[in-house]
């Protein structure tokens, strides 16, 4: 074969490969659906595969670009994703239809992601025994019985930012918040003591940091996981990060282990993943191996620790701009205190209006996922449009950009938690906020993440303040190396004690 030859098949094969990788993107504009020009391979988010800017602020972009269109058509990869802006639209997604849209469409790699079979992930015909098991861990009577467990962990956060305070130097809250999650989440649903506030070496802490800090090893495996799936399937296991399938599948079941053989009884999550594997009869069509127990528990650790104290240092970071707005907290805290003595309750907590409107307004500005994704399991016609979503057609809808519409938000960048009051939560659409998803798929451990959170805003502001200082990146810009929202550089600040 001559170097002509050679140059025309190759030629040959580029075309093939370039026919194949846009033999979708015509795909909306044949249904007369209106949305932004794909690239070849990385579809509309080439900027985001890239590097340049972060996950919530593209979807946050799109949006904004299509948010008068009831519906819009993108590409992620080559998959086809209309985009839902319609408020009522996107309430039979969720609630009306929900039979229609019960999966959320993410795919199962079993050999690549041992721990990937979660309830967050699962198919409606697996999640929906596993839901109704598992809900009765995260009623408001377990959250109370959990309460103490939640305060003693409070306690030592206490301990530790006196510390931080003493040093008068700025601290990264985001990292702080952390290990008060991980010790939580330890305490209160595995029953184990993660000591990551006390231990800097503690390993539940460092395996939550290999979860979501962003390496090559993880990226490579991200862009593999997207654009030959059947790949990633077969050697997906190499690029996970570093000993967390085997040390929770180890955690698991030693406590399982310990906790038969002792007689141990303890009212948490792992009591729940016993009483599920002693009787399998519970949940159909269900494998309950060790590895499927530990996937459950290995997605309440990962979201847990991670949302939850990215909301706290959020809270912290707005709070530190805003200075009446955190005396004012401050004050609610205090007169809490002085009313009910030093052990708060959980209806104490309930009571504090002005700290549920901070907690709000905080999702409602850095929302914890960007946007939440659904699959049509049977073709179906959206309401008022002449448009069908064949079977197995991805929906999103983009969070990020409804919670910062001005049309429903004035000054939709402003941290202002007085949008919370009753009547303006009664004037706004039930779909206009939406932090942890709604209807029967929202999440499971919303209300613990609540309370997790409140506590840990409570503990931190009840002798202190913060302030900005001069490593505090403001105005806000989030770091495009992360999937969820997460300050450039840290979120740096100062603690005074007060």
């Amino acid at each position: 074969m001559d170097y002509f030859q050679l140059l025309c098949s190759i030629g040959v094969v580029l075309l093939a490969l370039y026919y194949y990788y846009t033999s979708t993107f015509d795909h909306w504009r044949n249904r007369g659906i209106p949305g932004p020009r794909p690239t070849v391979l990385v579809g509309n988010f080439g900027d985001v595969f890239f590097k340049k800017i972060s996950f919530s602020a593209k979807t946050k972009k799109l949006y904004n670009e299509y948010k008068d269109e009831p519906v819009f058509g993108m590409f992620e990869g080559m998959t086809p994703i209309l985009g839902v802006n319609d408020l009522d639209l996107i309430k039979d997604v969720f609630i009306k239809d929900f039979s229609v849209f019960a999966d959320r469409g993410m795919p199962s790699f079993p050999k690549a992601e041992p721990l990937g079979d979660t309830l967050f992930s699962q198919k409606p015909d697996k999640w929906r025994p596993m839901r109704a098991k598992l809900s009765p861990v995260f009623t408001s009577g377990k959250l109370k019985e959990m309460f103490p467990l939640i305060l003693e962990c409070a306690s030592n956060l206490d301990k530790y930012i006196n510390d931080v305070a003493e040093k008068g130097e700025p601290a990264e809250f985001r990292d702080i918040a952390g290990k008060f999650t991980t010790d939580v989440i330890g305490h209160c649903i595995f029953g184990i003591n993660m000591n990551a506030l006390g231990d800097k070496d503690s390993e539940f802490r460092k395996m939550g940091k290999r979860i979501f800090n962003p390496t090559l090893k993880l990226f490579f495996r991200d862009v593999l996981r997207q654009f030959t799936p059947t790949l990633y399937g077969r050697i997906g296991h190499l690029l996970q990060p570093e000993g967390v399938d085997d040390f929770m599948i180890n955690v698991i079941h030693d406590t399982i282990k310990y906790r038969k053989e002792n007689n141990v009884f303890r009212p948490d999550f792992v009591n729940m993943l016993m009483d599920l594997k002693e009787h399998p009869e519970k949940l159909q069509n269900m494998e309950l191996t060790d590895t499927v127990l530990a996937a459950q528990a290995f997605v309440f650790f990962a979201a847990g620790f991670e949302t939850t104290s990215s909301t706290i240092s959020h809270a912290l970071y707005e709070l530190a701009q805003h200075h009446d707005m955190q005396d004012k907290l401050r004050e609610e805290i205090k007169s809490a205190y002085e009313k009910h003595g030093k052990n708060l309750t959980y209806e104490v907590i309930k009571e504090m209006k002005y700290l549920d409107k901070v907690f709000k307004e905080t999702l409602r500005l850095y929302p914890v996922l960007p946007m939440v994704t659904r699959e049509a399991i049977e073709n179906y016609t959206l309401r008022g449009t002449k448009y069908t979503l064949e079977k197995g057609s991805k929906v999103w809808i983009l969070v990020s950009g409804i919670h910062r519409d001005s049309n429903i938000f004035p000054n939709p960048d402003v941290f202002d938690p007085e949008r919370f009051n009753d009547d303006a939560v009664a004037a706004r659409h039930p779909m206009a906020y939406m932090p942890f998803g709604v209807g029967p798929r929202n999440c499971i451990g919303a209300r613990f993440a609540n309370y997790q959170s409140k506590i840990g805003i409570i503990t931190i502001l009840r002798n202190h303040k913060v302030d900005i200082c001069e490593k505090t990146r403001i105005p806000y810009e989030a770091d495009p190396k992360y999937f969820l929202m997460t300050l450039k550089d840290g979120m740096n600040l100062k603690l005074i004690k007060a």
